[in-house]
């Protein structure tokens, strides 16, 4: 199986491109919705949240206060550190077993930190999508509730710009028009496609 990674920056775009590739047809792997999936009420890793952090981390439904948390660990960094070592192995996990059952004739691995971690392993090729920062942070508050200090503080979090671009195979320009983005990942698709029929014929 073609293993695609796509990440970027926070606010870069990822959601939006990723929705391109699914209606072409391509599984998503979606190493958010995993972690929400990790923390579901009930699982194991909830309840050493809640142990670690405190019960007032869980709302009244039982579901994690998410906002709160990023808050919380993009202010303490031994906290974050915490958080991910919990957390990072259990996505790993899923993802695999997720890419495992894709069905399309290639899979799309979409991580924000894809490069900062193991996942990128799982992949065989890097799409990054990018933007400038001013972009991210305009973005972001206005999809988000997180302080304006808080976006900054994920954005240092993350690889930097220069860094994460060294590491791509592909780039999609998100500070482009719709259309042109939409061309883009369609001439992607086509490309990727092609690398599966030759990676399934040489299997």
């Amino acid at each position: 199986m073609l293993v695609i990674g796509l990440t970027g920056g926070i606010g870069s775009g990822k959601t939006t491109v990723a929705k391109l590739f699914a209606e072409l047809g391509i599984v998503i792997v979606d190493t958010d919705s995993l972690a929400r999936e990790a923390v579901e009420p009930g699982q194991p890793a909830l309840d050493s949240i809640a142990q670690h952090f405190g019960q007032q981390f869980i709302d009244e439904d039982g579901e994690l206060c998410r906002e709160m948390l990023r808050e919380k660990i993009f202010s303490n960094p031994q906290e974050k550190d915490w958080l991910e070592a919990l957390l990072h192995p259990l996505i790993a996990t899923l993802a695999t077993t997720r890419i495992e059952q894709c069905t399309s004739p290639y899979c799309l691995l979409v991580s924000p930190l894809l490069l900062e971690t193991e996942q990128h392993k799982l992949a065989q090729r890097i799409l990054i999508v990018d933007v400038c920062e001013h972009t991210q942070i305009e973005r972001t508050l206005q999809r988000d509730q997180s302080s304006k200090s808080t976006i900054k503080s994920i954005i240092e979090s993350q690889m930097g710009r220069e860094d994460r671009l060294s590491k791509a195979d592909d780039i999609i320009d998100n500070e482009q028009t719709a259309d042109a983005v939409k061309l883009r990942v369609a001439t992607l698709h086509k490309t990727y496609l092609e690398l599966a029929q030759t990676e399934n014929e040489g299997t």
